[in-house]
This record gives C-alpha cells, structure tokens and sequence, in this order.
C-alpha cells in the first residue's frame, strides 16, 4: 500500500449457505449453492491486489447483519458492513440502534429490486427509515434494475444531505438492451452530486457465457461521463460474480479500463472514493 492509495473492493457478500435462506439463488446460479466466508475472499484479493472489502447484506435479517459485523470484528481487512434493518418497521429506530455504533457499520440496503412495486421506495415509512440513517450519518445503497432509477431520482431528491451509492450501475440489461434508456436514468441520478457509484455486477447482467470486456466497455463509458472517476468505486460482488468469471477476471475490467486515466482516478476508482464514502479504516 506504500505509495498508492489502498485498494478496496467496494461490494462483496459472504454466507453460510442455507437452501431457505438464500432461495434466490437459483438453478442459473447453482455454483453458489456453498458457503462463501472471508478466508476464501481473502485468497482472490491478495491474488487481485486488493487490501480490503466492504461487505454487504444478502438477505433481509437482521441476524446476516449481526454475522456481517462478526465477520468484519475477526477479519480485519473487511473494513466496513452494509447490513440491513426494517427501515419501515414502526420498531426500525430499536433495530437500529441495536447496531449502529458499531465502528465497521457503514450503511444499509434494502433487496429494492425484488420489490413488485417500482415506486417502493417513495412509501412514506421508507422513507421515514431513510431519515434514521440521515441521522445516525449511515449510507444507503440503492440496489434496484434500471426500470427502477425513475424512482431512485426521486428518493435521493428527497434528502439532499444523504449520502448514496447506486449498485451494479442500476442493473442495466445487457443482454436484452435498452441501453438509451438506462443512460438518460443514470445520467439523471448522478446529476445528484450526493449519489455515488459502483462499477460492479455487469458482468451477471451480460451474456454470462460471452460477455468480453468490449462487451462492457459502453457502461462504463457511461457512467464515467455521468458520474466522473471521483464518484465512481471498484466492486467484485463475489462471490455472485462466480457465475460469470473468477474473482481476478472480474476485477481486471475495471483496473484495465481506467489503467490508461492519471494515477488519481485510478487510485480513485480502485480505492480511495470507497475510503472517503464510508470513512473506512483500513489496515496496514
């Protein structure tokens, strides 16, 4: 880490695999029908050149979140937690509170994009939810598919001192198209200058079996010029990005793409903005 700014995952999820709990992995994603903890995450870091993580939520309970925090106390380059509590729950203060000094806690998620509803995020208790976090000075990631981003705009105008950070670029189907679409969305949420981003999860959206870093290549371009290398943060979403590529060929999208850009944006892009976002403390 001497000399550059340290390397952080910004997205990684770990579990212990249990067929009711995670039902959403399904047949397409059978691979990772297997636990996936620290110990094997560590291994494909060190070989990708990454120094830290920050882990994120799986499922809506607030045991993972407890587990997550676990992990991070005894493996100290998960450097901070994205859990999840009830935002509209009438008890969500109590949950909250329950785990919010906890150094490593960062910020929340909600599984917005399973929601059937577009607009759920606009319901007056979630966005009461989203309050509590203003307050306890936590993050919000916005996990939603591009149809949704309409509804993200709106949320995030909703709390102009609120910090954000949108998932998996808003989930834009790349194998089906619509690419005009979800760049006028993506555009407009990082007009935002409180929303960030993460340059993970595309390759999932793509062709699992064809997909090139070519194939990537327009995303990226596009959230770039939407959003600029100083908002931007590199994510694996391992061990989900299994499914379609190793660890190593995940990552090296991203580090390809920007190793022609100054020392500062990629140092940005591979670290530093995650650093800055959620105030991380990484280790030596």
């Amino acid at each position: 880490m001497i000399g550059r700014a340290p390397r952080i995952d910004a997205h990684q999820h770990f579990w212990r695999y249990d067929p009711a709990e995670y039902a959403w992995i399904d047949e397409t994603m059978a691979a990772l029908r297997r636990d996936a903890l620290p110990y094997d995450a560590a291994a494909e870091m060190a070989r990708a050149g990454f120094d830290a993580c920050v882990a994120v939520q799986a499922r809506q309970t607030l045991d993972e979140t407890r587990f997550l925090l676990a992990l991070a106390d005894a493996h100290p380059f998960i450097a901070g937690v994205v859990g999840w509590i009830d935002l509209q729950s009438r008890d969500a203060r109590r949950q909250l509170e329950a785990c919010a000094d906890h150094p490593k806690l960062v910020g929340m998620r909600h599984v917005v994009q399973s929601e059937p509803d577009d607009r759920f995020m606009l319901r007056p208790a979630f966005l009461d939810g989203i309050a509590m976090l203003q307050d306890a000075g936590l993050a919000y990631d916005i996990l939603v598919y591009s149809r949704q981003l309409p509804a993200a705009v709106e949320l995030v105008d909703h709390f102009p001192s609120q910090r954000f950070v949108l998932d998996h670029l808003g989930k834009p189907d790349i194998r089906g198209g619509g690419f005009d679409a979800w760049r006028r969305d993506v555009r407009a949420l990082a007009a935002r200058p409180h929303v960030f981003a993460k340059l993970s999860g595309l390759i999932t959206e793509a062709d699992r079996a064809r997909w090139t870093p070519e194939t990537l290549r327009p995303y990226l371009d596009a959230a770039f010029d939407a959003f600029g290398a100083e908002r931007l943060m590199i994510g694996s979403d391992w061990p989900v990005c299994t499914v379609a590529g190793d660890y190593l060929r995940t990552m090296r999208v991203v580090i390809d793409y920007v190793a022609g850009r100054p020392p500062v944006e990629q140092d940005a892009v591979l670290g530093a903005n995650a650093q800055r976002f959620w105030n991380l403390v990484v280790p030596a």
